[in-house]
C-alpha cells in the first residue's frame, strides 16, 4: 500500500532541507508553486508543509511564508549521578547550577497526573485526591530566558498545614525543609524520557511547533523508603540533551 501523496511529498521536501537545497533561514516555494512542482493539488501541498511544521523543520508565517527553521546547537546537561550542594541547597546538575527561579513558585492543590500519582504510590481510589503542586520557571538570571519548568508534587498527608505549602520554604528549599521535618537523609533516583509539550508548556518555554520536551522525573524518598516528593522537570529537546560519563566496570578492564 503506497503512502498518501502528501507524505511522499514531505519525504522529498525533508530531504531537500537536510541536504541544504532549502537552507536554514530560507523559504520554501509558495503552496501554489509547490503544487505545480510536484503535480499535486494545493491541499496536498498544504498537508505536506503541515507535516514538516509538525516535525519542527519549518515555521509557517504570514509575512515570509514557510521558513526553514534554524536549529540551535544543543547544550549538554551532564548528569553526574551525584547530588551536589551550594549555599542555596541541594542541586542535581552542575551545568544548570547558575539558573534561578524567574518568578515566585505557583502553589496549588490538585490531583496529580496519573503517572505522577503512580510514582507517589497512590492507589486507584486515591488518584483523585489533591496533592501539593509547586510550579517553578527556571532560567538565566541575566537574560531572564526561561529554560526549564520544574514541578514538585508532595503528598497532602505530608504537606498540608506545613511550610511546604508556602511560597518561601526557607533556606535550602523544600529538601532542607523535608529533612528538618524528620525525613533525613533523603535519597533520590531519576528517569529521563520525552513527550510533546502542552500548549501552556510551549508558551512558557517559547517552543516552536513540533519540538518535544526532555523530561527528568526525580523521585525523593525518606530513610524508610516513603516517597515524599516527585519532581517533574521539562526543557526543550531542541536546545538540550542529557549526557553522562561512562566508567569501566571491573569486567570491562583490559587484560
Amino acid at each position: 500500500m503506497s503512502s498518501p501523496a502528501y507524505r511522499q511529498m514531505a519525504v522529498e521536501l525533508r530531504a531537500a532541507i537536510e541536504d541544504g537545497t532549502y537552507p536554514a533561514g530560507g523559504t520554501l516555494p509558495k503552496i501554489i508553486d509547490l503544487a505545480q512542482q510536484y503535480g499535486v493539488a494545493k491541499q496536498t501541498a498544504r498537508e505536506a508543509v503541515a507535516q514538516l511544521e509538525a516535525e519542527g523543520l519549518v515555521d509557517v508565517t504570514r509575512r515570509r511564508g514557510t521558513v526553514v527553521r534554524t536549529r540551535p546547537v544543543r547544550r549538554r546537561l551532564t548528569r553526574g549521578r551525584q547530588v551536589l550542594r551550594d549555599e542555596r541547597g541541594y542541586y542535581f546538575d552542575a551545568s544548570a547550577q547558575p539558573w534561578t527561579a524567574l518568578e515566585p513558585p505557583a502553589i496549588t492543590w490538585a490531583p496529580a497526573p496519573r503517572d505522577i500519582a503512580a510514582l507517589l504510590g497512590l492507589s486507584e481510589g486515591e488518584e483523585q485526591q489533591d496533592v501539593l503542586r509547586r510550579d517553578r520557571v527556571m532560567g538565566d538570571p541575566t537574560t531572564r530566558t526561561p529554560l526549564q519548568l520544574a514541578t514538585s508534587y508532595l503528598p497532602a498527608s505530608l504537606a498540608r498545614g506545613t511550610r511546604l505549602a508556602q511560597k518561601d520554604t526557607g533556606p535550602g528549599g523544600i529538601y532542607d525543609l523535608l529533612e528538618r521535618m524528620g525525613h533525613a537523609p533523603l535519597s533520590w533516583d531519576e528517569a529521563v524520557s520525552a513527550r510533546m509539550p502542552t500548549p501552556t508548556e510551549s508558551d512558557r518555554l517559547h517552543l516552536p511547533k513540533g519540538v518535544p520536551l526532555l523530561r527528568i522525573t526525580r523521585t525523593t524518598t525518606g530513610p524508610d523508603g516513603t516517597v515524599v516528593e516527585i519532581n517533574d522537570t521539562r526543557m526543550s529537546a531542541d536546545i538540550f540533551d542529557i549526557g553522562y560519563t561512562l566508567t569501566r566496570h571491573p569486567s570491562a578492564q583490559r587484560p
